[in-house]
């Protein structure tokens, strides 16, 4: 490098001066990581304890028999469903004032009449010619009194075999059945000049019409939708696994008669707060829903448009909240749903401390859960929610603190249930 020229030399000379200090520069950083890494404090483990106890809600629990309540929507049916149609033909010369769509009438009521005329002038020729048979009955009963007189004077000479044919037996034999053919076709007209008056079958409102007067009307034409106001039905859809809950009416082994469960009907749309309906179940239909997958169960109620009450009506079609009494679950804790934590487990408080307890629940329904096993009488479950949860973790009932309201809390502190 000294034979190089002065400008040369001084250029190598720079850059060997920047190779230097970079590498001073690298080894004094990684110097320092190895110091830093060397001289760190060390992270202890320290087993903490809370030395504050969480103030909670309790309630104790027992063991009892407990009914569950199932909430489901249910549609409402009519029990009795029929299209009114004419058993003869006719013009429609009457009709019922009460004969419109909503209209109610009675069993028996008239709803229209059919132009009787062509029936009863029917039913006159019938009459006339039963008349003129039972005539010829008796003229021939006369001449039969006349050839059993004769039949006294030639009895010797008369076998048994012409003996029927002297007395006229087959002759009256005739008659008689033309009597009874005549007897059948009076009865016969006088049938169909009473269908030319229509009255309602049963107590019913009247849900479409599609006659009036004038209307030319035969055998098979719709007159008219009807449905029975005596009794409602309402078809509720629960899943299959709530249904061994479910008491359906059945006879027992003594002739005495089981009824269904008691259902609850609220509408909270179309009645007052607080209106409800009471019905009973009736029976399951023995299908599962095929979307759904649900299984339906009919629910019978009384009165359905509140004629003989102030219960507001059901209405054909409208979704109603069904809440059904379900049969009595034996030995089990009923506990609000919200109070079981997640994996099933109940938090309870056991000499002030928590103890997280697993529990078996033998069914849900709307509100509360049924556990079977995991809590027994006189268990202090913990309503409160904690920031804390791990079993030992120290507890106060809210209710022993000096000043404490009664008023704290969703339940007081050790009410039982």
């Amino acid at each position: 490098m000294t034979d190089l020229p002065p400008p040369k030399r001084w250029r190598w000379l720079g850059v060997l001066a920047t190779i230097v200090v970079c590498v001073c520069i690298f080894s004094a950083a990684a110097a320092a990581i190895v110091v830093i890494n060397r001289t760190q404090p060390t992270a202890k483990q320290v087993k903490a304890t809370r030395k504050s106890s969480a103030l909670v809600d309790t309630v104790i629990v027992r063991r009892d028999s407990y009914a569950p309540r199932l909430s489901v929507l249910g549609t409402v049916l009519p029990a009795r469903d029929i299209t009114l149609s004419p058993r003869v033909d006719g013009q429609v010369l009457e009709v019922s004032d009460s004969f419109l769509p909503g209209g109610m009438v009675r069993q028996g009521d008239l709803l229209m009449r059919i132009d009787p005329a062509d029936f009863e002038n029917q039913l006159s020729i019938r009459v006339s010619e039963l008349e003129q048979a039972v005539a010829s009955l008796q003229i021939e009963q006369g001449r039969q009194s006349l050839a059993e007189k004769e039949l006294e004077l030639l009895e010797s000479t008369i076998d048994e075999t012409n003996r029927e044919l002297v007395l006229r037996g087959p002759q009256i034999a005739s008659i008689r059945a033309e009597v009874n053919a005549a007897k059948a076709a009076v009865e016969r007209a006088q049938l169909e000049l009473d269908r030319a008056t229509i009255v309602a079958p049963f107590d019913a409102q009247i849900i479409s019409q599609s006659v009036n007067v004038g209307s030319q009307v035969s055998p098979g034409d719709e007159l008219a939708r009807m449905v029975g106001t005596k009794q409602y039905w309402v078809s509720a859809a629960l899943p299959v696994r709530s249904l061994r809950w479910v008491r359906f009416p059945s006879d027992g082994p003594s002739g005495e008669n089981t009824p269904g469960s008691d259902v609850t009907l609220r509408n909270t749309d179309g009645w007052p707060a607080g209106v409800e309906r009471a019905g009973k179940v009736a029976r399951m239909i023995g299908s599962v829903d095929q979307q759904t997958r649900l299984a339906r169960v009919l629910i019978t109620v009384d009165d359905p448009l509140g004629e003989q009450s102030d219960a507001p009506p059901l209405i054909l079609q409208s979704l109603l909240q069904v809440e059904i009494e379900g049969q009595s679950i034996e030995d089990v804790v009923r506990l609000e749903r919200e109070y079981v934590r997640d994996g099933d487990t109940v938090w309870v408080m056991k000499d002030d401390k928590l103890e997280i307890r697993p529990c078996q629940i033998v069914f849900r329904d709307g509100a509360h859960a049924y556990i079977g096993e995991g809590l027994e009488n006189g268990d202090e479950v913990v309503l409160t929610t904690l920031a804390t949860v791990a079993d030992g973790v120290g507890l106060k009932r809210i209710s022993d603190q000096p000043g404490a309201s009664d008023e704290v809390g969703p339940e007081p502190s050790g009410a039982a249930i």
